[in-house]
């Protein structure tokens, strides 16, 4: 997870000098997502998992592929409670497009960011 995201960092630095972000939050928002997409593959997937980013021409693509074949849903989330189901709502409210591909050898979600 903290790979992903010091990943994440080094792609979003590199694209910054050329290009820089609209606003920070957008910077922020990338590095929030990448960490929560980490998350859930580490905590749901039996294997290691693959981020790959790429500027479009309105933003980042952000993919991360796993292990796991079940399509990620949303889970009820009490803040009482605590035990998580935040993440997914969270990338939803962020990304302008999400959209998840299965086969028989796991799924890549894919994301789309405001850059």
């Amino acid at each position: 997870m903290t790979g992903a995201r010091l990943a994440a960092e080094e792609f979003l630095s590199d694209l910054g000098e050329s290009v820089p972000p609209a606003t920070p939050e957008h910077w922020d928002d990338i590095l929030l997502v990448v960490t929560e997409l980490a998350a859930n593959a580490v905590q749901y997937a039996p294997g290691p998992f693959v981020l790959r980013m790429r500027r479009t021409f309105d933003g980042v693509h952000v993919t991360l592929r796993d292990t796991n074949s079940t399509p990620p849903a949303p889970r009820s989330f009490d803040p009482r409670t605590g035990g998580g189901g935040i993440g997914w709502h969270l990338v939803h409210a962020l990304c302008d497009q999400v959209s998840v591909v299965t086969d028989e050898r796991g799924k890549d979600v894919h994301v789309f960011l405001p850059w």
